[in-house]
């Protein structure tokens, strides 16, 4: 384990976590596609029930292939275990409701993705839980919205599709000083670009189904413990029997123990091992996503049809700074948001595009757009829409891997028939 994290992340992202000698020489782990698992004794089941070993028992408490991916990610982000599940909102709303109780409350970033807003704002209202939304790169802001009912401090590595780019370090620091735990979605920077927890985050979630997987063919979402906050103040005296279960790993207990395995969030092993496949070229394709995406950002802001463009790497972009020192100059992200004249524009520049994908995704290899304010926030109210910076002139795009040339030639004529 030690030999590996000495290891560059290209190297990392491949060999984590894999002993083929396990698997009969197999370089990837078998998907064990079996609802449970037979043991031989009848102790050993009671062992494995009692958290004495860690056998497997059936597919909606753990499973083989999804533990090795668990591992997996748990290493690329430098954590100290996992737990992988259906989908991106899974692991968000376990993640929170770990922390949360009925009457306590949290703050975050108002740059949230979309459903994560409506969980928020709507779901956790219902059951007398209120999230604070700030400016997520108001750290005055953020310290004011802080109280005594205050469980936890949330953020977006990447705003999306805001584009903005907290300084984490800053919020772990604010955090800690008031005793509360940093939970990071670091989704759209992935392991490659940012580590959240080697900035003092105390968890990261990702949705898998986007660049970690890549392919666009596999859902799912993971929760990573950084096993280094103290869950043993007075704040978190709810915490005592996972503390006094698994130490300086309570927090994951109680993740899988209380929510994962009751609400059934429980992920496919097939979709565990196509994220595998995924990351092992995860590296190569964000270094190609990174630079196609400053490409394209500098193409659109050339072009008269487009009004404005809204890209980390762009040097009167408000967080472009932050942005350098924390993502280390690797890149600026593989998405952007642009506007035209209108929604009208915006349609007829999505209806005339011939390579870039239109879809309802992000992070796939392939180029994919959407018009968010008449699509995935068509129901919102139009005062959340404008405080989430939903406005009918933006258009998202998610650069992919294709051949940057092709990218700009396809939004090329697309813009030129609006």
């Amino acid at each position: 384990m030690e030999s590996e994290r000495k290891m560059h992340f290209h190297t990392r992202v491949i060999h984590a976590a894999l002993t083929p000698g396990e698997w009969q020489g197999a370089t990837l782990p078998p998907i064990f596609q079996t609802a449970a698992h037979c043991h031989e004794t009848a102790e050993n089941l009671s062992d494995t029930f009692g958290g004495r070993t860690t056998d497997h028992i059936y597919a909606r408490l753990t499973n083989p292939t999804n533990r090795v991916l668990e591992q997996k990610l748990a290493a690329l982000e430098g954590g100290r275990g996992a737990v992988f599940m259906a989908s991106g909102m899974a692991a968000i709303t376990n993640s929170c409701l770990a922390l949360l109780r009925a009457g306590d409350e949290f703050v975050c970033g108002n740059s949230l993705f979309m459903s994560t807003y409506v969980l928020f704002a709507n779901v956790f209202k219902k059951y007398g839980i209120t999230a604070r939304f700030v400016e997520s790169t108001d750290l005055a802001a953020i310290e004011a919205a802080i109280n005594e009912k205050t469980r936890f401090l949330y953020l977006e590595t990447i705003g999306n599709p805001k584009m903005d780019v907290p300084d984490l370090a800053r919020a772990a620091e604010l955090a800690h000083s008031h005793g509360l735990p940093l939970v990071v979605d670091n989704t759209l920077a992935t392991p490659y670009l940012c580590r959240p927890l080697e900035l003092g985050a105390d968890i990261v979630i990702h949705s898998t189904t986007k660049y970690l997987s890549g392919h666009g063919d596999a859902a799912g979402g993971v929760v990573i413990d950084g096993a280094r906050f103290n869950w043993s103040s007075e704040r978190f005296s709810d915490f005592a029997p996972f503390v006094e279960r698994k130490g300086e790993l309570a927090y994951l207990d109680r993740v899988w123990r209380e929510l994962h395995i009751n609400f059934g969030t429980t992920a496919a092993p097939l979709h565990a091992y196509l994220t595998m496949l995924g990351l092992d070229t995860l590296a190569l394709r964000m270094e190609r996503h990174l630079t196609n995406a400053a490409q394209v950002a500098a193409f659109l802001a050339s072009r008269p049809e487009v009004k404005w463009v809204n890209y980390p790497g762009f040097a009167d972009h408000p967080q472009h700074r932050v942005a350098q020192k924390q993502f280390g100059g690797l890149g600026f992200g593989g998405m952007l948001t642009f506007g035209l004249a209108d929604q009208a524009a915006c349609f007829r520049f999505i209806n005339n595009l011939k390579l870039v994908y239109h879809l309802a995704n992000i992070g796939d290899c392939k180029s994919l757009v959407i018009h968010p304010y008449s699509s995935q926030y068509l129901s919102f109210a139009e005062e959340p829409k404008r405080n989430l910076s939903i406005t009918p002139d933006l258009v998202r795009l998610s650069v992919g891997i294709e051949a940057v040339e092709d990218i700009i030639d396809d939004l090329a004529q697309a813009l030129a028939k609006i």
